[in-house]
């Protein structure tokens, strides 16, 4: 089931596989496998980000399905990956979920917070006093 996140202006899954995380990664999106006449390459910067994909904005028109190429700008690593979701523009960008095609939790060089990252943290200090 999901529900509408106004933050983000798209459905949110009620079980997710990774945590997201809001953060402005430098991107180059090329069209994969597309003719000459869909054909684009776009700088633009990520939204959201998960271990399995991102939400970005694009100018460019897309459609649910086609395939993508990210070019992470930090570390020049590429990354296929599918249109899952195509949203409201912001800033004339259409709010764009894309998913990896292959598994690359490192692509973003980030560590996602755990799955329980709700319950609080203890200190090392804490613990040991508990332990006591």
């Amino acid at each position: 089931m999901s529900t509408w996140n106004p933050r983000i202006g798209g459905p949110v899954s009620a079980q997710r596989r990774s945590q997201r995380v809001f953060v402005s990664v430098a991107i180059t999106v090329r069209n994969e496998g597309g003719s000459k006449d869909t054909a684009f390459e776009e700088e633009t910067q990520t939204l959201v980000v998960n271990a399995h994909g991102a939400l970005i904005g694009l100018a460019a028109k897309i459609k649910k399905g086609q395939m993508l190429l990210l070019m992470n700008h930090a570390t020049r690593e590429k990354q296929v990956c599918k249109v899952v979701y195509t949203g409201p523009a912001l800033g004339g960008k259409a709010q764009t979920g894309v998913e990896f095609t292959s598994r690359s939790p490192d692509f973003w060089r980030i560590a996602f917070p755990p799955e329980d990252s709700d319950v609080p943290q203890q200190s090392p200090a804490i613990r040991e006093n508990k332990l006591l």
